[in-house]
């Protein structure tokens, strides 16, 4: 186990270290990085956005209660003064993270992100829990059936639905997620591809992506299990869900079959505290440098496969 002060120093040594810019090397695949605002827990906004361009990333996540509570200060700023936040710190917002609402209560949340040039809204499926096989195909079908007129009305407001894998959801084995594949047909329907929830089957994950394809796949986590997920460990432990801090899977196949299906769509590095709304660390420069240093690890992954 690692002492704490040499752990939070490795981290500011990550944070410190020369952010190299692949992509102006001329690399053919690069990766779009996006900032979740849970990560820092409830810390305010105007804390969390300059951070945005310090890890790399594009663009914000907006997460609500219980796992942040940044969408209930922009209710309580006002979209205006929100938008001078975006336009102060030069930042887009990419995603609005929205599991209380369910795939078919994002009307309103659709319309407002419509207000910010749009984006994706992630949220869990709705049906039968965690089926497969024959199950899993009727299911699916079903599903799609009834989200017919709220991927048309995402259409209308330039919004993607993003559907997470998510254990005790109709979205969790892989059954379900090929079927989602042969069956959708919308294009402003898709999955928020987690591995953290695809721990039972680590090894089909890469094949996972490629069946999927990127069409398939507008927003992913690079997340990982760890016991610490959802029970009190050891920080180091609960850390290891972010790439390159021990886990054991190898993001060289994913991002392997991510450059192979020409993946475009949005990465974000993340993880669950325990208990949720705590921020992953102390301060906001040690979550920063965590980040980082999963992006360099990631990055270092992408030039490994490069080719």
């Amino acid at each position: 186990m690692i002492p704490r002060r040499h752990f939070l120093r490795s981290l500011a040594v990550a944070a410190a270290a020369p952010v190299l810019c692949r992509a102006a090397r001329g690399d053919a695949f690069h990766l779009r990085y996006i900032l979740s605002s849970a990560i820092y827990g409830e810390m305010p906004l105007d804390v969390i956005l300059p951070e945005v361009a310090k890890t790399g990333c594009e663009a914000i996540d907006i997460w609500c209660r219980v796992h942040g509570n940044q969408r209930e200060q922009i209710a309580e700023m006002g979209d205006g003064a929100f938008a001078a936040l975006l336009q102060r710190h030069r930042v887009k917002l990419g995603v609005s993270t929205r599991y209380p609402l369910g795939p078919g209560g994002l009307r309103e949340e659709m319309e407002w992100m419509k207000k910010f040039g749009g984006g994706i809204i992630v949220t869990g499926s709705r049906g039968p829990s965690e089926p497969s096989g024959a199950a899993a195909k009727t299911a699916v079908r079903e599903f799609l059936e009834m989200m017919k007129p709220h991927a048309e009305r995402a259409e209308e407001n330039g919004i993607t639905i993003a559907l997470e894998n998510h254990d005790k959801h109709l979205l969790y084995h892989p059954d379900a997620l090929r079927y989602f594949a042969e069956f959708n047909r919308s294009p402003r329907l898709g999955i928020a591809f987690a591995p953290h929830h695809l721990h039972a089957w680590t090894d089909q994950i890469p094949a996972l992506i490629r069946d999927l394809g990127a069409s398939q796949i507008p927003f992913m986590y690079f997340q990982e299990h760890s016991e610490g997920i959802r029970k009190k460990t050891t920080k180091e432990i609960e850390l290891q869900q972010l790439p390159g801090f021990g886990g054991g899977l190898d993001y060289r196949e994913i991002v392997k079959a991510l450059r192979d299906i020409h993946y475009a769509g949005y990465v974000e590095i993340f993880m669950h505290p325990t208990p949720r709304g705590v921020p992953i660390l102390p301060t906001v420069a040690e979550i920063t440098a965590a980040i980082n240093r999963s992006r360099d690890y990631v990055e270092r992954c992408r030039e490994a496969v490069a080719g």
